[in-house]
């Protein structure tokens, strides 16, 4: 039998990066730039996309949802690590933790997700470029929009309602910077079988079949590449792909990676795992909008006539 306390506790401590403490202030420092870029980044970007009606395709709606989730996910994370490193604000409220760790892994659901509806979308702009305007439907975005968040909601809220029955009465120190599901679930002296399971299970059901149906539209759209008789046709199509091949490559590389440190990467320092963790978190998000900026030549105009002021005649 546990106190009635244990299931509601009022507090976690977050301890930071352990090892590092001296160090603090100077790691707090690049992450705040990559905050910073982030923000001002996927605002920019959500402006033009908003504004400009030559953005209203779908593959720039998508872009805009991955946008609205990057601005959650460093939302969610980077200020509370930069409240710790340089305030030493090491409290955080079992609620506060709940809410941070849903949006965590709301925000990875969404992102794999639209990165999965973004590789439809080149499917059928390369495999069906005559149907592409009556397949995706303003509509059809929309019901797609909806179904991601649906999904995401629907398999990331158990989550909250595993850790919630719990009982916290052996430690309430977390050795990370934020919280996260199996993270927490572990400071529990309670059987934890069905938080890991369900932990498991989760990337299956959501991360692993994104990935799996991503790279079956990309053998799709590979083979219609080659298929074209010109080699400027193919290196056309295949320049309409580059933004987001990119973005995949940032999203899961480091994710695969961080799995097998994990797993595999007993002799490496916890305070490696933890900052290559956070770089996981705050990096994508700062780097996805330069990405598209620099890439997309739309969005690349767009960028330039923004900034680019006309002198009085």
């Amino acid at each position: 039998m546990y106190n009635s306390s244990c299931y509601n506790p009022s507090s976690f401590i977050l301890l930071g990066i352990p090892g590092l403490e001296h160090f603090h202030i100077w790691i707090g420092i690049p992450f705040c730039v990559i905050y910073l870029v982030a923000i001002v980044g996927n605002c920019i970007l959500l402006y033009l996309i908003a504004v400009e009606r030559s953005l209203h395709e779908p593959m720039f709606f998508f872009l805009s949802m991955l946008a609205s989730t990057d601005l959650i996910l460093s939302t969610a994370t980077v200020p509370k690590l930069l409240s710790n490193l340089w305030l030493g604000s090491q409290e955080i409220t079992f609620s506060g933790c709940l809410t941070q760790m849903f949006f965590l892994h709301f925000s990875f659901a969404v992102d794999s997700a639209v990165l999965l509806a973004m590789a439809f979308d080149r499917y059928v702009a390369i495999c069906l470029p005559l149907r592409y305007n009556t397949v995706l439907t303003p509509q059809v975005i929309i019901k797609l929009m909806v179904s991601i968040v649906v999904r995401s909601f629907s398999v990331i809220l158990p989550d909250v309602f595993l850790l919630k029955r719990l009982p916290f009465c052996r430690t309430r120190i977390i050795p990370h910077t934020y919280c996260e599901h199996i993270g927490v679930a572990r400071l529990s002296s309670a059987d934890i079988s069905v938080n890991i399971w369900y932990g498991f299970s989760v990337p299956l059901m959501t991360v692993i079949s994104d990935v799996i149906l991503i790279a079956v539209s990309y053998v799709f759209i590979i083979r219609a590449v080659f298929q074209l008789s010109s080699l400027g046709a193919r290196q056309k199509a295949l320049s309409t792909c580059g933004s987001h091949v990119c973005v995949i490559l940032m999203f899961y590389t480091p994710a695969f990676f961080s799995i097998l440190a994990h797993r595999f990467g007993h002799s490496v320092p916890r305070n490696v795992l933890i900052l290559f963790a956070n770089f996981y978190v705050a990096i994508p998000p700062a780097l996805n909008p330069v990405v598209y900026g620099v890439k997309t030549k739309q969005i690349q105009e767009k960028f330039i006539l923004l900034f680019t002021w006309k002198r009085p005649q």
